[in-house]
């Protein structure tokens, strides 16, 4: 029996019309569909009207389950992986499952989607042909070591950061840099879509003075 294939399936950030074709075509079609979240996952399917089976994987999921699912590939069901938004493998760990199906001899293959790096990348208007993309912040330990490599960095660097360390680590940036300047990407694709640019002394004057802005999703450049 020929094994199934395990798709990455970029679904939407935000606005749910974003999904592609070929994404819906492929939620449709697979045996299953693996979820960070399945609540999530399933506001996007009732939408679209997909009945496909939904189960939950994510960064917690113990290997013994992830081992089960990868049968079910190796038996010859195929199976869509996705997040709550954005592009597998990003940001999250869905990296874990694809080691797995790569070393049980399984297809892989990517289907392209929506990604706050690429959006926020499109609209930042500076040379963006190189830059460098570290994720998420550390909460703790480590953190002020990552800022300082961003203040150091010679190319434009991009994270990703949450509402409750976004000011905390602007000042800590500003603090290593005060030269350097932030384009902030909050709510992307979303009813409140906005796009702050200037300093980061600019950028945190903003902010304090709009604290009812510091919530949603943030994507921001340093350059």
């Amino acid at each position: 029996m020929d094994r199934g294939t395990l798709f990455i399936v970029g679904t939407p950030i935000g606005n749910l019309g974003d999904i592609t074709l070929r994404a819906l075509e492929t939620l449709k079609s697979v045996d299953f569909i693996l979820a960070e979240d399945t609540r999530v996952t399933k506001k996007l399917l009732l939408k679209y009207e997909i009945a496909t089976s939904v189960y939950s994987a994510h960064e917690h999921t113990e290997a013994k389950k992830l081992e089960s699912f990868i049968a079910r590939i190796v038996a010859g069901e195929s199976v869509a992986v996705v997040t709550d938004a954005g592009t597998p493998g990003l940001s999250d760990p869905g990296n874990v499952l694809v080691s797995i199906a790569l070393a049980q001899g399984i297809r892989v293959v990517p289907i392209p989607g929506v990604s706050a790096l690429a959006a926020i990348v499109s609209v930042a208007g500076i040379d963006m042909r190189e830059f460098i993309f570290l994720g998420f912040p550390p909460h703790k330990k480590g953190r002020e070591t990552y800022f300082k490599g961003v203040a150091a960095s010679e190319h434009p660097v991009v994270y990703y950061e949450s509402p409750h360390r976004l000011m905390k680590n602007l000042a800590l940036l500003q603090s290593f840099a005060p030269e350097k300047k932030a384009i902030i990407g909050r709510e992307l694709t979303k009813l409140y879509e906005e796009i702050i640019r200037g300093s980061v002394a600019e950028v945190m004057t903003y902010f304090t003075e709009h604290p009812e802005k510091v919530k949603g999703e943030f994507s921001v450049i340093v350059y």
